[in-house]
């Protein structure tokens, strides 16, 4: 077993290198781009919108309110006339990167955290580097990406957004188990 603070180094420094390549990811390539489209006449649903004052929330159209509620007819025309969907409403005015860099970073450090308990349990001081990749690898990946695989079956999210971002939970679960592995204790 191994203490938890003795992984302090591979839990900030896999937080850093994970942080960059997120950054280089969703900066430098282009497979998320394709992840969200553009409404077919912007403008004019923003300007519907604009009217009703919506307070940032998580909504859904139609909204039920309740199971039972669900079974009443006009609930059920209303979905089948559309749209239906769940949308997010944000703060108006530019969006700044800073606070969401940093809650990003600190996620990071969590997942670092957690990959390190893992295998810091599972592991002694001097187990080889595939054993410790392994357990704080697998870790990282299901920290980074199984939940979303949530927003696929219950929020319709696309699938194919979905498995990108497993592919990028793949990429930091492994950068993650690397780190660990280089930076394992000797016994």
């Amino acid at each position: 077993m191994v203490p938890i603070m003795s992984l302090w180094l591979p839990i900030l420094l896999s937080a850093v290198f994970v942080f960059i390549a997120s950054s280089v990811i969703h900066m430098m390539l282009s497979y998320h781009k394709s992840d969200y489209k553009k409404l077919p006449d912007e403008d004019a649903t923003i300007e519907a919108l604009r009217k009703f004052s919506i307070p940032p929330g998580e909504y859904v159209i139609p909204y039920a309110g309740s199971s039972k509620a669900m079974t009443n007819p006009t609930f059920i025309e209303k979905c089948k006339k559309g749209p239906v969907g769940f949308f997010t409403v944000m703060q108006n005015g530019m969006p700044g990167m800073g606070a969401q860099l940093f809650q990003w970073f600190v996620y990071c450090v969590v997942v670092g955290i957690f990959a390190a308990y893992v295998a810091g349990r599972a592991l002694d001081p001097g187990a080889p580097y595939l054993a410790v990749h392994r357990f704080a690898g697998v870790m990282a990946f299901a920290a980074y990406g199984l939940a979303l695989v949530q927003n696929s079956i219950w929020y319709k999210r696309g699938w194919s957004t979905t498995l990108k971002s497993l592919l990028d939970a793949l990429i930091y679960g492994s950068i993650t188990g690397g780190t660990f592995g280089w930076l394992w204790p000797a016994a």
